[in-house]
């Protein structure tokens, strides 16, 4: 089973649409909760995180990895969506792998060549797929799920996600 872990920070229009890829995963019975880990917003987001059902932890990623039910983690950024397929990929890499993965970026969402290589790189953009026995000890000394997802060798998926806008 999988948990969802999703930092916020005033991104209640950001999280919706997140959730609402994750329809489809709660559905088939791979997504077991949704932890919602917010950082200080002054926004509606705990209206939106409670209206659909997510835990709700006001404080970070540390906290959400603790609450979290799963044995496995998909860390998304508010605002990112998952593409359809990503279900049987997730299912399958839980399956058999037991290092961390990310998704393919979605090709219309793809910016040229030139914007990729002078754009901040963010580590969360194409989501996370990892243990929890590994998420805890790395948030450990993780301040951020953006910190702890930095500097992973991971495993690309066979699923796409379309990236969460810059802020």
């Amino acid at each position: 089973m999988l948990s969802v872990l999703i930092e916020t920070s005033n991104d209640e229009e950001g999280l919706a649409r997140t959730l609402a890829s994750l329809v489809g995963g709660a559905v088939e019975g791979i997504v077991r909760d949704v932890v919602v880990c917010d950082t200080g917003s002054t926004d509606q987001t705990h209206r939106v995180a409670e209206h659909a059902g997510c835990h709700y932890v006001a404080a970070g990623i540390a906290a959400g990895i603790g609450q979290a039910k799963g044995d496995w983690l998909l860390i998304l950024e508010p605002g990112a969506r998952l593409a359809d397929g990503w279900i049987e990929a997730v299912a399958a890499h839980m399956a058999r792998q037991t290092m961390p993965a990310r998704f393919s970026r979605a090709r219309a969402n793809r910016a040229p060549f030139l914007a990729r290589v002078f754009s901040a790189n963010r580590a969360l953009a194409e989501g996370l797929v990892i243990s929890k026995r590994q998420a805890a000890a790395l948030a450990k000394s993780a301040r951020s799920a953006e910190a702890l997802a930095r500097g992973l060798a991971t495993k690309r998926l066979d699923a796409e996600i379309w990236v969460a806008p810059p802020k």
